[in-house]
């Protein structure tokens, strides 16, 4: 049990914290627009159907329960967040952020993981994003609403540090 314990620890903290490289040639290219993305192109969008609310659960894997939404351009949209992870052990927080179709998500992210009293929401990126929840521990939620005027292909991020790697979708705007 202890050794259990111990490895997830190890993972918990490796993935939080990354695993960054001093030689840039061991770097990849982890920058990722969405600007070009043909919504017509992404697998299972036939399949969803149109909504006014974006309902998201995350949990203590790094990952939300959702990960495609459509929506309707110029429509008020509800953005709700409810953190399922444990309260036990080491408990994760978690947002949701909205961005702009052209922000480099790898360059957002690594601002975001400094602005650690802005609830992890980096101020030099505001015209950036969209809509954002607030953070939310295990157990808690939060809750906005936003409207997208311009079809295309929206990202949504935890933007916790280490966390949207794993923790992003998609919105397509019509």
């Amino acid at each position: 049990m202890k050794k259990d314990c111990l490895y997830l620890l190890i993972i918990f903290v490796l993935t939080a914290c990354g695993q960054g490289s001093t030689n840039q040639d061991d770097q990849q290219d982890t920058t990722i627009k969405t600007e070009a993305i043909d919504p017509r192109s992404i697998p299972g969008i036939d399949k969803v159907p149109i909504t006014d609310s974006i309902c998201l659960q995350a949990n203590d894997d790094m990952h939300f329960d959702k990960e495609l939404f459509k929506i309707k351009s110029n429509q008020k949209i509800v953005l709700r967040l409810k953190n399922v992870g444990s309260q036990r052990g080491m408990p994760m927080s978690h947002n949701v952020v909205i961005l702009q179709k052209d922000t480099d998500i790898a360059t957002f992210a690594e601002e975001a993981r400094s602005a650690k009293a802005k609830d992890y929401i980096p101020s030099k990126f505001a015209s950036s994003i969209i809509a954002n929840t607030k953070q939310v521990s295990a157990g808690k939620s939060d809750e906005t609403t936003f409207t997208i005027p311009k079809a295309g292909v929206y990202t949504f991020i935890c933007s916790f540090p280490g966390h949207w790697g794993s923790m992003q979708g998609q919105i397509i705007v019509e």
